[in-house]
């Protein structure tokens, strides 16, 4: 299993220390572009999988990921799961 998969660690009840609010902060912040910088090994994958989980289309069925975490708390975020078609490059290996 590859712990910086955000499904994984959830699914099969991992340490996970919830990172849900970086989505309300994101979110609420209205940015056109955001840039997401950290040192290595500081979870920026394990992020961007969380928000691809959350906002993509394709995971409209994965809601259950979120249930006990912070952002699930309010119906306005709720409501935004799974609604966005979402587009993921990774720049790893280049």
């Amino acid at each position: 299993m590859e712990n910086r998969i955000f499904s994984s660690l959830r699914e099969n009840n991992c340490f996970y220390i919830d990172k849900s609010d970086l989505i309300r902060e994101w979110w609420d912040s209205q940015d056109e572009i955001t840039l997401i910088t950290r040192p290595r090994r500081f979870g920026k994958t394990l992020n961007m999988s969380m928000l691809n989980y959350f906002f993509s289309n394709l995971y409209t069925d994965k809601k259950a990921l979120f249930e006990d975490l912070s952002i699930w708390k309010e119906e306005k975020y709720r409501n935004l799961q799974g609604i966005y078609p979402v587009s993921i490059y990774q720049l790893r290996f280049c």
